[in-house]
């Protein structure tokens, strides 16, 4: 069974960012054997408290954890997020801020973002598809950009066949990739030796 996670940082309900996410992901599955792909959804809007938490305290809660297991343990990723102020929305970045370094090694990516014009498409390039580069993902060459006006109208703005270009693409990524392993967590010994430190337990002796 091939996994793949679908983050959306979508702010609102019902959102242009999450429907964007949801074709996508049903692009994607008709594109590979029925049966054999499961797409977990992470909806981003339902972990803002636990992100700021993360960040501030570097704590992460059970239900964030549990998201990252998800996208660490996935063979594939699609990211969706609003493009706010020329990049990528807070939310979104503040997810992949607090997600430990290895989770996305060698993880097929397939990034797309909304916005209310065509002016802010760039966002693809110049923010998105660097930030997942930097965290040793793959990304698949067809992005997916999907402006206010591509939801509506006549449905004669191409965006269908964008979304099928990009599900193309990224499914041949994902099948030249091939299976994924888990990248091993880093960071162990720091952690322990913060537990220690808090709890006043020798590294190694937390009987825990």
């Amino acid at each position: 069974m091939t996994t793949i996670a679908v983050v959306t940082a979508g702010l609102r309900e019902p959102s242009s960012t999450r429907l964007l996410a949801d074709r996508l992901a049903e692009a994607v599955r008709k594109d590979l054997p029925a049966g054999s792909v499961e797409l977990p959804m992470i909806d981003l809007r339902l972990y803002g408290k636990a992100l700021m938490d993360a960040t501030l305290t570097g704590f992460i809660s059970p239900e964030l954890q549990a998201a990252f297991d998800t996208l660490t343990s996935a063979d594939g990723l699609i990211a969706v997020t609003p493009a706010f102020n020329a990049s990528y929305s807070g939310l979104f970045k503040l997810f992949f801020d607090v997600l430990p370094l290895p989770s996305l090694d060698g993880m097929p990516v397939l990034i797309a973002a909304t916005g209310g014009t065509e002016r802010h498409s760039l966002v693809l390039e110049h923010s998105l598809r660097p930030m997942f580069s930097y965290l040793h993902a793959i990304v698949a060459p067809t992005a997916v950009y999907a402006a206010t006006g591509d939801f509506g109208g006549d449905g004669n703005s191409g965006l269908s066949s964008r979304i099928d270009r990009a599900a193309e693409g990224f499914v041949r990524l994902l099948t030249a990739c091939g299976p994924r392993s888990a990248p091993a967590p880093s960071g162990g010994d720091e952690l322990d030796q913060m537990r220690a430190l808090l709890g006043g337990i020798p590294k190694g002796n937390n009987p825990n």
